[in-house]
């Protein structure tokens, strides 16, 4: 249960502000934390969110929660108006809960939620991996709490940028509401194994695309890919024909039906801080094969069926494993069920007010939370 208690919106103002940049991004995995996050501890405790003047799609804040500063946008936003606009307002407790925050305010808790770049910097162009190279090392040092999405990322930070790991708490993804196994299904004119992410090289699909063409399958007809890629990202062209299709990026309501439809779902990623897309499967009803690498073991534990992500063959074994056998895939999707309860954004919104707690009464003894 969370220790902070919700105050009436008539109090005081928020001793917490939250970095409202991620509401002016393209909706990925780190913007859906942040949304996530946010939504769920403004139940409880009062929050405000300041955000730049861009308009940013349509990502569903409490309005009421929502305060515009500043004229500029992106970094410069960030890094210049947002301290500003917090020094007007007392110093009070930053939380950042994209990647990035102002490097000159120092009253703040961090997200980070892995160091793909460090560990792939070919996935990355060459001025952001120096950007957040510059950037990142001194925010998440100079941040009062440090928060990551898994025990593996955990480590990560830890080791590469020389962080005590007492001060990095793992605050876990979880399923946004529309992803569930009631509802319409995608309807394909034959079976289809699911992909979703970019096509960044880290992600692993050129593999996956071989494999499938490699896979003896009697079933499973088309491999269908849902995502794109950032302007920051090098280009990792699949092709697209009649087997292999790249739908680009889709809505939630779409990516339902698209999982609810999919006859397996594979992640053959290399690297994830904690790999959302196959919880996402999962809580739709649809058996996961996975890559046995980074976090996507300690997030999946015993629910998908593993390849080896470096090797072709491995990951056709597999898709020919859940082509082939029905219980295979009943067996997966029983433990999908399973898996998915382990995860909540509530007892995630739990554990960063408890943080937040910690380190507000860490500063009222003039000391740094641990």
């Amino acid at each position: 249960m969370p220790r902070s208690r919700p105050t009436s919106p008539s109090s005081s103002a928020p001793d917490l502000v939250i970095n409202g940049r991620f509401l002016t991004q393209p909706l990925t995995g780190v913007q859906r934390f942040a949304l996530e996050i946010t939504r769920h501890l403004a139940h409880l405790r009062p929050v405000e969110v300041l955000r730049p003047p861009l308009p940013g799609g349509t990502l569903p804040v409490d309005p009421a929660t929502l305060t515009v500063v500043g004229r500029r946008s992106g970094q410069a936003w960030e890094q210049f108006e947002l301290p500003a606009a917090l020094r007007r307002r007392g110093r009070p407790l930053l939380l950042n809960l994209g990647s990035t925050g102002p490097l000159a305010y120092g009253r703040h808790i961090s997200t980070h939620h892995d160091i793909t770049y460090v560990r792939h910097p070919e996935s990355f162009s060459r001025l952001f991996r120096t950007q957040y190279r510059a950037m990142i090392p001194p925010l998440l040092r100079g941040a009062q709490r440090v928060l990551t999405v898994s025990e593996f990322s955990r480590g990560e930070l830890a080791v590469h940028f020389h962080l005590d790991p007492t001060r990095i708490e793992v605050v876990n993804n979880a399923v946004a509401p529309v992803f569930t196994e009631e509802g319409p299904l995608h309807r394909e004119r034959e079976p289809y194994l699911l992909g979703v992410s970019s096509p960044n090289a880290h992600k692993n699909f050129r593999r996956l695309v071989e494999a499938f063409r490699r896979a003896t399958r009697h079933r499973i007809r088309r491999l269908l890919i849902v995502g794109s890629q950032a302007p920051a990202f090098r280009s990792a062209s699949l092709g697209n024909d009649d087997e292999v299709v790249m739908l680009g990026r889709v809505g939630d309501d779409e990516l339902g039906r698209l999982y609810r439809g999919a006859a397996a779902f594979a992640f053959p990623s290399l690297y994830e801080g904690f790999g959302l897309p196959p919880l996402e499967a999962q809580a739709c009803g649809t058996p996961v094969i996975a890559a046995r690498a980074a976090s996507i073991p300690e997030v999946l534990g015993d629910s998908a069926l593993y390849f080896d992500p470096l090797s072709v063959a491995s990951i056709a074994e597999a898709i020919e494993a859940v082509d082939a056998s029905p219980a295979v895939g009943r067996r997966l999707i029983e433990a999908g069920r399973q898996n998915v309860r382990r995860f909540s954004w509530e007892r995630s919104a739990e554990i960063v007010s408890n943080v937040v707690d910690d380190v507000l009464a860490a500063s009222a003894r003039g000391t740094r939370a641990t």
